[in-house]
């Protein structure tokens, strides 16, 4: 990987999954192949778009690969409460509609257990992250894990939008609730997690590595 490459874990659907099927089409592009998807004709929809990580200097991707094959052990398949979309600060995103103590379990275990890999970031990221006006809670994560939102500040969410206005809202949540109707009432389980890589900013993100929990 170049210096200027992050990777980030996160949770996909499989890609037989409806949720994936839809998740591709929305975002206009499949992130296992990279390849485009035709998006549903909606205007505007190209605009609407667990933190990525530069890798430390002394870390390596076989490393890091084996640290996560390990994490993977200690965690069972689970099952995913049903999503819906929600209004998350502004941002449409799908959110789970009940507690999930073993998606916390797996979000905690893999921000401690990878920590060491993680490049710090920079005064100016960290100047960035407290415009958003963090709580205090909020910025002791920013300041031990470089993001705010995690362990018990962490909610699952998929982002599907970018901020938008009221009069947007009104717009986009109906459109994205009937669009993923039929994926999200379906149930599912988390049987793996993924290694995604970009590049260098602004650059797509893709699946490097799925793994399969084995707890």
């Amino acid at each position: 990987m170049g210096p200027d490459a992050r990777v980030g874990v996160y949770y996909s659907p499989c890609q037989d999954d409806p949720l994936f099927v839809a998740g591709a089409a929305w975002l206009g592009r499949d992130t296992g192949s990279g390849a485009a998807v035709v998006q549903p004709e909606l205007p505007g929809i190209d605009e609407t778009m667990k933190p990525p990580m530069r890798l430390a200097a002394r870390s390596s991707w076989d490393e890091l690969l084996d640290v996560t094959h390990e994490l993977a052990s200690q965690i069972a398949p689970f099952e995913l409460p049903m999503l819906q979309v929600r209004n998350l600060h502004g941002f449409l995103a799908l959110r789970e509609t009940s507690v999930c103590p073993p998606l916390q379990a797996l979000a905690d275990l893999c921000v401690e257990g990878l920590d060491r890999f993680r490049a710090q970031p920079s005064e100016a990221e960290l100047a960035r992250r407290r415009r958003a006006g963090l709580t205090d809670a909020q910025d002791a994560m920013l300041v031990r894990f470089g993001y705010p939102y995690v362990l018990t500040t962490w909610f699952f969410h998929m982002t599907l939008t970018r901020r938008l206005s009221t009069e947007e809202h009104e717009f986009w949540r109906p459109e994205a609730e009937r669009f993923f109707a039929a994926a999200v009432r379906m149930p599912r389980i988390v049987t793996d997690i993924c290694l995604f890589t970009q590049t260098s900013a602004g650059m797509p993100f893709t699946v490097a590595e799925r793994i399969a929990l084995r707890g």
